[in-house]
C-alpha cells in the first residue's frame, strides 16, 4: 500500500507538506503543491479516510434525509447537493424515509451517533415530530423544501410555497375560470392557501369541497383525485395539482373524462419536474428553484462546520416562477 510517506520521498517534500496540500488548511506554494500532486498521481496513493477522520475529527460527510427517490424531484435536489460537496472535498451519506414515519425516526436516532459533519433534512413528510431527537447534535443541521411550520431552532431554506400555490390560482383567475378543484397530498396546506388568496380578488372562493386529496403521490393518485374531482363537479373547467404527478395523472383522468386538455379542462402543475417534459399537452407548471435551493443549503451547513457556537434559526425563502406551456387556456364561453 502507497503511503503519505512514499508520496513525501518521491516529491521532495516532508509528510506535513503532504497532509497540508491533502487537507487544504495550511497554504502550501503552487509549484509544491504540484509537485505533490504529480507524486500522488503517479504512485496512484489513496489517503486513508478513516486515519484522517481520527487526526482532525471530520469524515468529510455529509448526511442527506429525503423521502424518496422516485421522481426527479428528489433526485435532481440529490444531485446538486452531491455536485457541492464534490466541489469541497466532501462525501454523502443519504438516508431515506419512504414516508414512514417510524423509518424516519430510527434514522435520525442513528444518525446522532454516527460520525457525519454536519446533516441536511430535505422536506418534512413524516420528519417534524422526530426533530426534537436532534436536540444533542454535535453537527449543524439545515433544513430544506421545508413546508409545514418553521421549527424555532435550525435553518431553513426552503420555497416560498404559498405565492407559488398563488401563482397558478392567478393564472387559472386570469383565463377566465371560476369553477375550479384542487388536487392535493395532505401536506400542501401552504400552496392551496395561495391558491385560493389568487381568488379572493374577484370576490370569489375555493370551497373545501373543491379540494380532492390523492391517496399517494403518483400519477395513479392524481388520476384517482382528478377523477373523483370530475365527478363530484361536472362543471369544474380547471384543475391545479399540487404535485407535478398528480397533474401527469389528471391528464389521464382527463382524457378517460372525455375531457380536452386545454379547451374543457385547464391543468396547472407544480413543481416543473423532468417527467412533464413528456406530459402532452405540455404541463403548464409552477417551477421552483430546486438545484439552488439544495446548493444554497449545503453551503450555509459548509460554512456552519468552519463556525464555533450555537446555530442561530433562519428563514430563507427561494422565489418560484410560473411556466406556461400548453395545458391551460381561457375558459369555454
Amino acid at each position: 500500500m502507497v503511503t503519505m510517506q512514499d508520496v513525501a520521498e518521491r516529491a521532495g517534500v516532508t509528510k506535513q507538506t503532504v497532509s497540508n496540500v491533502l487537507s487544504g488548511r495550511v497554504a502550501v506554494r503552487p509549484a509544491t503543491a504540484a509537485r505533490v500532486r504529480a507524486a500522488i498521481d503517479e504512485l496512484g496513493y489513496t489517503p486513508n479516510l478513516v486515519a484522517r477522520s481520527l487526526a482532525t475529527g471530520s469524515t468529510k460527510t455529509i448526511g442527506l434525509f429525503v423521502p424518496t427517490v422516485v421522481g426527479s424531484f428528489y433526485a435532481e435536489l440529490i444531485e446538486e447537493v452531491e455536485d457541492v460537496l464534490e466541489e469541497h472535498g466532501y462525501h454523502l451519506l443519504l438516508c431515506t424515509t419512504r414516508l414512514d414515519g417510524e423509518r424516519a425516526r430510527r434514522h435520525l436516532a442513528g444518525l446522532t451517533s454516527r460520525s457525519v459533519d454536519a446533516l441536511l433534512i430535505a422536506g418534512d413528510n413524516d420528519l417534524i415530530d422526530h426533530l426534537p431527537l436532534l436536540a444533542d447534535a454535535r453537527f449543524p443541521v439545515v433544513l430544506c423544501a421545508w413546508e409545514t411550520e418553521t421549527p424555532d431552532r435550525f435553518p431553513v431554506v426552503t420555497i416560498d410555497y404559498e405565492r407559488a400555490g398563488y401563482l397558478a390560482g392567478r393564472h387559472i383567475r386570469e383565463l377566465g375560470h371560476r369553477k375550479v378543484a384542487v388536487l392535493a397530498s395532505p401536506s400542501h396546506a401552504v400552496r392551496i392557501e395561495g391558491f385560493r388568496r389568487a381568488f379572493t380578488a374577484d370576490g370569489l372562493t375555493v370551497p373545501e369541497s373543491a379540494v380532492h386529496y390523492a391517496p399517494e403521490p403518483t400519477p395513479a393518485g392524481g388520476f384517482e383525485a382528478a377523477a373523483a374531482a370530475l365527478a363530484a363537479s361536472p362543471e369544474v373547467t380547471a384543475l391545479f395539482a399540487t404535485h407535478d404527478v398528480l397533474a401527469l395523472g389528471a391528464l389521464e383522468a382527463a382524457r378517460e373524462a372525455g375531457r380536452s386538455v386545454p379547451q374543457d379542462l385547464s391543468v396547472v402543475g407544480h413543481d416543473d419536474t423532468l417527467e412533464v417534459q413528456v406530459a402532452r399537452p405540455a404541463l403548464t407548471t409552477v417551477s421552483i428553484p430546486k438545484r439552488e435551493m439544495a446548493r444554497q443549503a449545503i453551503e450555509q451547513l459548509l460554512r456552519a462546520i468552519t463556525r464555533s457556537g450555537t446555530q442561530t434559526n433562519s428563514l430563507q425563502l427561494l422565489r418560484p416562477e410560473l411556466v406556461v406551456r400548453e395545458s391551460t387556456g381561457p375558459a369555454a364561453g
